[in-house]
């Protein structure tokens, strides 16, 4: 093997370059551009757009946009797909001076805005600008080789990074560690030749655990001032191209670390665009949640032990074997009365052994021999340390749990706590110094923004009369009663938000707009709420909601999406589907899911069958999907930790946890599901609800109707099958 350390910096010393992610000279901020409109600007990216036609939703965006940032106001924007928001947001994003972020939830929209929407629109406004606009991509330090961890990697000792899934015995089988090796020299040749360094680019890919020892989390990095590779450390480029372009592209998830960190980590800017809006809070959620598991503590004293006394080490080692004893004792679920002893007693050695282990590191100084295992070895302590402290202290404001794999055997488990609500951090984070546009198909729940402008940081919208839902949800925000209006006055606040311009709302500070959808929703497709069946009771399918599947999809012949509320109830219908039909059924988990989506496209007679993932992840226009099929309403479930905490917390202040916080959740992943079923101009078909709720409850069936696309409605068994009919023969 080769020897490593900081001694071979140089091995793979190279010039890594902050050129801007497109070919330009000089700096785009560093020569002026003519000014030009969002206006100019979008009329001309459309016009690129083979068969390209202005539409007025995206117009109106635009204009919003631009608006918003003359006046320094925050903005709110449903756009339904098919808006073109990209461009919308774009367009407008280059009349700004300096650099505008955006920042997406999923890889997918990452990918299109950097691969498709931004070269594209570079080329088409330069014209107009008469220079060409840059864009950069901004990920993770751990999307990037590191050249420091590289140099220090062995493939002979890889169990450092494994304790993520812990062989059964700890051991591992040799073959593995020869597939380990080949991949670690691949990266060393690959080090060679990269210019970004960046994970997505290495083609093929290698697994999680050989990338772990060629990248640095932002945590255990020293800083390039210190580093032997400083000078060549990719991820500071990535930030140097960043600081330099037009437009920043990033992801929520690093956009969450930044405001927790002090926001040193994106570029300066007066303009953030959020894609994705609706999935903002749960991934600030996720950046503020911390865990521990027995395998990082141990993986902890194994880097820290050639820095410490024996005694310590071995103190790092009874806290973790301290704490995996008190996670098998303790069932998993919430923690509502505090720390049970068992766990309390490992917290408490924990946080004894990481103090002693920080003291006994110390600082990291200039002469250091090898500044960047000391750091690692510090920063994993570091976290240890204040993660225990956290659990320790019981907050109010946390929520703690034990996590563990269903059923009983080896697997994953975790001491895991997370903020109750991430709406303070946000509106004293976000929106400081920036102005902030918040977009996405499904910010509007109920016909009004106010619900995610809470869940934002967002100060209240003034409220219509409320419908019993609506008054239900103001009584969880306020903490008080409010009167419940009648259906009259229900149907009067539905016309007259519909009159204003789809349930536009404003607070301080900030203002929203629904620019609706190209789609002729009443034309194109049919909600059917099959409001005969009974409650949907037990978990999985029941018996009567399979008999409704088993009509629906025989009528149509196939070209089905399931969603599911769970991985039985889909088991269940797939199986019933095949003893019943000779359709193809593709189930989510029995081969990868890009494949099946392919699959299901390319069959027209298949059905497509799967939970939580499938509702926002697959886009198939056409005739290849005709139905989507939800079974019940997707309610968080009683046993997902911070939901119960957050639903419990509003009950505690005289609310209904129920309407503040399970309604709002579910609204926005019914919209989700319901929005896979109309993607393009040309499509037609029916999203069937197997769950007599949405029609049938008072208050919150109506609050969930009005935050789905306006499609015809029924609850007429009959009318749905002449339908489906039609469209088989079709």
């Amino acid at each position: 093997m080769d020897n490593h350390g900081p001694r071979h910096a140089g091995r793979y010393r190279r010039t890594v370059t902050a050129t801007p992610a497109t070919d330009t000279t000089p700096s785009p901020r560093r020569r002026r551009s003519a000014r030009a409109s969002a206006e100019e600007l979008l009329a001309a990216a459309v016009g690129a757009v083979p068969g390209g036609a202005a539409r007025p939703g995206q117009q109106q965006m635009a204009a919003a946009i631009e608006h918003a940032v003359s006046s320094r106001e925050h903005l709110l924007v449903q756009a339904g797909t098919g808006t073109g928001k990209s461009l919308a947001y774009l367009a407008p994003a280059l009349t700004v001076d300096g650099p505008v972020v955006v920042s997406t939830a999923t890889l997918a929209l990452q990918s299109q805005l950097v691969d498709h929407d931004l070269p594209r629109l570079a080329e088409a406004v330069e014209p107009v600008l008469g220079r060409r606009p840059t864009f950069a991509v901004l990920k993770g330090r751990h999307h990037y080789l590191c050249l420091a961890r590289l140099d220090n990697s062995n493939e002979d000792e890889p169990e450092d990074t494994l304790f993520d899934a812990p062989a059964p015995a700890g051991t591992k089988w040799l073959g593995e560690a020869g597939r380990l090796g080949k991949q670690i020299q691949r990266l060393r040749d690959w080090a060679l030749e990269t210019d970004t360094g960046d994970r997505d680019e290495l083609d093929p890919g290698v697994d999680d655990q050989a990338w772990r020892l060629v990248s640095m989390p932002a945590r255990e990095c020293v800083g390039a001032a210190r580093c032997p590779y400083g000078d060549e450390c990719f991820a500071e480029a990535s930030r140097a191209r960043a600081r330099e372009a037009d437009v920043v592209v990033t992801n929520h998830s690093l956009l969450a670390v930044d405001m927790l960190a002090g926001r040193h980590i994106v570029p300066p800017h007066k303009l953030l665009i959020v894609d994705e809006a609706h999935e903002l809070a749960d991934r600030v959620s996720s950046a503020a949640q911390a865990e521990l598991v027995p395998e990082l503590i141990d993986r902890a004293a194994r880097r820290a032990r050639p820095l410490l006394p024996a005694d310590s080490a071995e103190l790092l080692v009874e806290a973790g074997d301290a704490l995996a004893v008190g996670l098998a004792e303790t069932p998993g679920g919430r923690l509502t009365a505090g720390l049970p002893p068992a766990l309390r007693e490992a917290c408490t050695l924990l946080d004894a052994a990481t103090r002693a282990g920080l003291e006994a590191i110390g600082d990291i100084k200039a002469d250091d021999p090898d500044p960047v295992r000391k750091q690692q070895a510090k920063a994993v302590l570091d976290e240890l340390s204040t993660t225990t402290q956290r659990l320790l202290e019981e907050a109010d404001h946390d929520v703690a749990w034990v996590e563990k794999p269903e059923g009983a055997g080896a697997g994953r488990r975790a001491l895991v706590v997370a903020p109750l609500s991430v709406a303070g951090t946000l509106a004293t984070h976000l929106y400081d110094e920036r102005t902030v546009v918040a977009t996405s198909a499904t910010l509007a729940l109920g016909g009004r923004f106010d619900t995610v402008a809470r869940a934002l940081g967002l100060g209240p919208a003034p409220a219509p009369d409320p419908s019993p839902a609506a008054a239900a949800l103001a009584t969880a925000a306020g903490g008080r009663r409010v009167p419940a209006a009648s259906d009259r006055d229900d149907r009067r606040a539905a016309t007259r938000a519909e009159r204003d311009g789809h349930g536009a709302t404003e607070g301080p500070g900030w203002r929203s707009l629904d620019v609706g959808s190209p789609f002729d929703y009443p034309r194109q497709g049919i909600l059917y709420v099959a409001a005969h069946l009974p409650r949907p009771a037990a978990s999985g399918l029941p018996d009567a909601a399979g008999e409704e599947l088993l009509k629906l999809v025989g009528t149509l012949g196939g070209r089905t999406l399931g969603l599911f509320s769970s991985r039985r109830a889909a088991q269940q219908a797939a199986e019933l589907l095949r003893a019943k039909t000779d359709l193809p059924v593709l189930l989510q988990g029995e081969e990868s899911l890009p494949l099946l989506v392919r699959r299901f496209r390319e069959d027209r007679s298949s059905c497509l069958f799967g939970v939580m993932s499938l509702w926002q992840g697959v886009d198939v226009p056409g005739d290849a999907c005709q139905l989507v099929v939800i079974d019940r309403l997707p309610f968080p479930r009683p046993d997902e930790p911070l939901a119960a905490a957050r639903a419990a917390a509003v009950d505690a202040g005289g609310g209904s946890g129920f309407a503040a916080v399970s309604v709002p959740i579910a609204a926005v992943r019914l919209a989700q599901g319901v929005g896979r079923l109309i993607r393009a101009t040309g499509d037609k078909g029916v999203v069937a609800v197997l769950d007599s709720r949405l029609e049938t409850a008072r208050g919150y069936g109506a609050f969930l109707r009005r935050s789905l696309p306006p499609f015809w409605y029924t609850t007429r068994p009959d009318v749905v099958h002449g339908a489906l009919q039609r469209l088989a023969a079709s």
